[in-house]
């Protein structure tokens, strides 16, 4: 089991040290594709995967979810959530024991969703259906101060359901100057990098676990991909996840470091629970 650079209390305890430095934001990776931007005491949390409840759902099959990274923090800890996003429905993107106790401990916090996953969310959490904020692509919308705007993910297509909405999205999210990408699960789509140049994008949050049929699950973008795709998009910076959760589904960040530096584009690789703060330099 690897360790956390931050967890529990420590994590905490940089997570109020950081809102004092106003000027820039921050962020920290959280495991798998889950990240916590804070913006001027404002904090927006992507994709948490806080839990163990995938190791458990597959404990005794042949397709064991073992956990390769200790988790960072009790979800009902985080009680200073402004906004949560889940870009699809896979439950390390939508995880009702992350999910649930968020909404338990934020009562104003706003969920961002796929419109067309509506229905299936609001049945995992046991939500209302009108409670959670659906987006399409090239839809946005302002909470908190983030504008956030979806945009398609290919996991490993771009999926549209009977209304021709997506069910796989990222999220570009801007705040004040800055600009950040969360892909969700995705692999290279020329859809997604035309809808994307447009932005002045700061950082790109983006997979690298790959995709192999031996695996029995659908993929992502490998580490060479992600290098070459944050390059297309003209990100300023590339920050690695979804490796490191379970191990028969990781990659290892330094093959995408040599990748990135081949293609000529800016990367950091963060532990989990580090922190990464714009103040920073891009390398």
């Amino acid at each position: 089991m690897k360790s956390a650079k931050l967890k529990d209390g420590a994590l905490l305890s940089d997570i109020r040290a950081a809102g004092s430095e106003r000027e820039s934001f921050h962020l920290w990776w959280l495991g798998q594709s889950g990240f916590l931007v804070q913006w001027q005491g404002r904090h927006l949390l992507l994709d948490p995967y806080l839990s163990d409840s995938l190791t458990v759902k597959y404990a005794n099959t042949d397709l064991p979810h073992v956990r390769m990274t200790e988790l960072v923090l009790d979800p009902v800890r985080f009680d200073f959530i402004d906004v949560v996003t889940s870009s699809h429905n896979h439950t390390d993107h939508l995880d009702a024991d992350t999910l649930v106790p968020l909404l338990h401990a934020n009562p104003n916090l706003k969920l961002v969703i796929p419109e067309a996953n509506r229905a299936f969310v609001a049945e995992r959490l046991k939500i209302a259906a009108h409670a959670p904020l659906g987006l399409n692509d090239g839809e946005s919308v302002s909470i908190a101060g983030f504008k956030i705007t979806a945009v398609p993910a290919a996991h490993e297509t771009i999926e549209r359901d009977r209304l021709g909405r997506c069910t796989h999205l990222g999220y570009v999210a801007q705040f004040g100057a800055w600009c950040v990408y969360h892909s969700g699960d995705t692999v290279w789509e020329d859809e997604i990098i035309r809808q994307l140049q447009p932005f002045a994008i700061d950082v790109a949050l983006l997979p690298i676990n790959g995709r192999k049929p031996i695996r029995q699950v659908v993929g992502n973008l490998n580490t060479k991909e992600a290098a070459a795709f944050g390059k297309r998009i003209g990100a300023k910076l590339v920050i690695p996840c979804h490796y490191d959760m379970f191990t028969f589904n990781t990659a290892d960040p330094n093959d995408f470091a040599r990748e990135a530096e081949a293609a000529g584009q800016p990367y950091r690789v963060l532990e989990c629970g580090e922190r990464w703060s714009s103040a920073l330099a891009a390398k």
